[in-house]
């Protein structure tokens, strides 16, 4: 009697099947709306302005995409819906834990400082080591960004939460920036989730649905309109927005570069490209 030889025969409850595509060769694909590309991994190199084509002054944030790869392709318990690890940044070898250098050399990857997994659509798989580039992006499409936000340390009402605060004068005395009442006689007791003091910042946020207003495909950098979380080269998480609403998150009539953009295959791009803005010149009046 064998105790082991029965579990090597039994299907535990919580051994699961895995699935993840198979993928061989990097190729171009159609573009769907049901498709869901892979995002990036970007690091924030701080921000800047730019003149849209009506010379209307735009802020924007520069994101680079330093050395993107695909790092693997993640087992999930669904095979529609694979998850591609991917990696940016190269690190030392003798800064890397022996762990994570065993992971890179079983797939044959240079070491990464930072890695992410994003969902993706089985038509969106990308094999082991792929680089992906700034061409990956649309200019005037619409991206999801997140990050840790800047930290800001122990911070009262009045800055976490914008409360207005207690007067200047009549009466008020050493209560100028406290909160006020957190609670009353019944039920006896502060109400979970009450706005108090405590730290700030420091957390992951999300900023959705914001332009690439324009691609360079030599510094592989983006121009995103607005700002962005996190401090100055900060690892940025960019992918394609997620939320329909009133605009399409490609341009009309925009090819959609299909897993991503695959040099020899895909077409040519200038340097630099610039988003298109479209509408109406808001310099000068309408007149009705």
């Amino acid at each position: 009697f064998s105790t082991s030889a029965l579990l090597a025969k039994a299907k535990l409850p919580h051994q699961k099947l895995r699935y993840a595509p198979t993928v061989t060769e990097l190729k171009l694909g159609t573009y769907t709306p049901q498709s869901r590309r892979s995002g990036v991994i970007a690091r924030k190199k701080g921000m800047s302005g730019m003149w849209d084509e009506w010379g209307v002054r735009v802020p924007v944030t520069v994101l680079q995409l330093d050395k993107v790869q695909v790092v693997s392709i993640i087992k999930t318990s669904s095979p529609d819906h694979p998850r591609l690890q991917i990696g940016c940044s190269e690190r030392k070898e003798k800064n890397t834990t022996k762990p994570m250098m065993g992971h890179f050399k079983a797939h044959g990857v240079d070491p990464k400082a930072k890695l992410f997994e994003f969902p993706i659509t089985p038509d969106a798989a990308m094999p082991v080591g792929t680089t992906i580039t700034a061409a990956h992006f649309v200019p005037g499409q619409l991206v999801d960004v997140t990050a840790t936000s800047i930290g800001k340390g122990f911070q009262g009402v009045m800055k976490r939460w914008g409360f207005a605060g207690g007067r200047a004068s009549h009466g008020n005395s050493l209560a100028h920036r406290t909160p006020g009442s957190t609670g009353n006689i019944n039920p006896g007791r502060v109400y979970p989730g009450k706005k108090m003091p405590g730290r700030m910042g420091g957390k992951s946020a999300t900023v959705l649905r914001l332009p690439v207003m324009k691609v360079d495909t030599v510094l592989n950098c983006i121009w995103v309109k607005g700002s962005v979380p996190g401090p100055d080269e900060q690892f940025i998480k960019v992918r394609d927005s997620i939320k329909l609403v009133k605009h399409r998150v490609f341009p009309e009539g925009a090819a959609v570069p299909f897993p991503t953009y695959i040099p020899g295959q895909s077409p040519p791009l200038p340097r630099e490209i610039i988003a298109k803005v479209g509408g109406h010149d808001p310099l000068i009046p309408r007149v009705d």
